[in-house]
């Protein structure tokens, strides 16, 4: 059956279907070429953030590395600093220990006997017990006044403790056994001396029956408190 003559005008042409058909084939390769050119540029850009991403990533491990090394360095010179205070307190320490000494050993003697002993001008100055071979150091005394009937051991601190007070304890029971073994029955007693004499190891040292010496001025005193009885090894 014909189409009618109106129909027939609305039909494309082939030209006209052709150039159609043409246009969008253009069309879409055009797009697919946009659309390759925005792909290029996104992995583009991807592969430049991926290089900026490890460039940042490398500087800061290379910061970081720095910076444990710098705080090594720190470390090393912190550790130096304390084992250089360390050595000068130690130092100071020993020296202040032997100012106290000096302080202490001229007038002890007159103080002791201004208590009713009586000891004639000689003090030795750390006297060392030796073990039977003579080769270990069992004890060492600062200060050892003695006379016919008494020895009295001073221990000298410029800051003592109240494991001082413990130490010359023991201290003064190996010098009992050392003069047990060469029959010398003399009393032994005992006194600590120090620069700063906290109160509570004051206490503790009376309470072991120590004789207390304190600095005053530039000599020194024995703290003789009422009812004190000495200690006897």
């Amino acid at each position: 059956m014909a189409l009618p003559a109106e129909a027939m005008q609305n039909v494309p042409t082939v030209e006209e279907f052709w150039a159609f058909f043409t246009k969008s084939q253009e069309e879409e390769k055009r797009r697919q070429e946009e659309a390759d050119r925005r792909i290029k540029e996104i992995e583009k850009e991807a592969a430049l953030r991926r290089v900026q991403i490890e460039e940042e990533e490398a500087k800061r491990r290379e910061e970081w590395k720095r910076g444990m090394e710098e705080l090594r360095a720190e470390h090393r010179e912190t550790e130096r600093v304390v084992r250089n205070v360390g050595r000068q307190i130690g130092g100071l320490h020993n020296r202040f220990g032997e100012l106290a000494e000096h302080l202490v050993a001229p007038g002890i003697i007159r103080r002791f006997n201004e208590l009713g002993y009586h000891f004639d001008d000689t003090i030795a100055e750390r006297v060392r017990i030796l073990d039977s071979s003579g080769q270990r150091i069992l004890a060492e005394i600062d200060l050892l006044l003695e006379n016919g009937e008494y020895s009295i051991a001073v221990e000298v601190k410029s800051h003592p403790s109240e494991k001082d007070v413990t130490h010359h304890e023991n201290r003064l029971r190996i010098l009992r056994e050392h003069k047990d073994k060469r029959n010398d029955r003399r009393k032994i007693r005992g006194a600590i001396a120090g620069a700063i004499f906290p109160e509570d190891v004051k206490t503790a040292a009376i309470a072991a029956g120590f004789y207390v010496i304190e600095q005053s001025g530039d000599t020194m005193k024995i703290n003789v408190p009422e009812g004190f009885a000495p200690r006897e090894w």
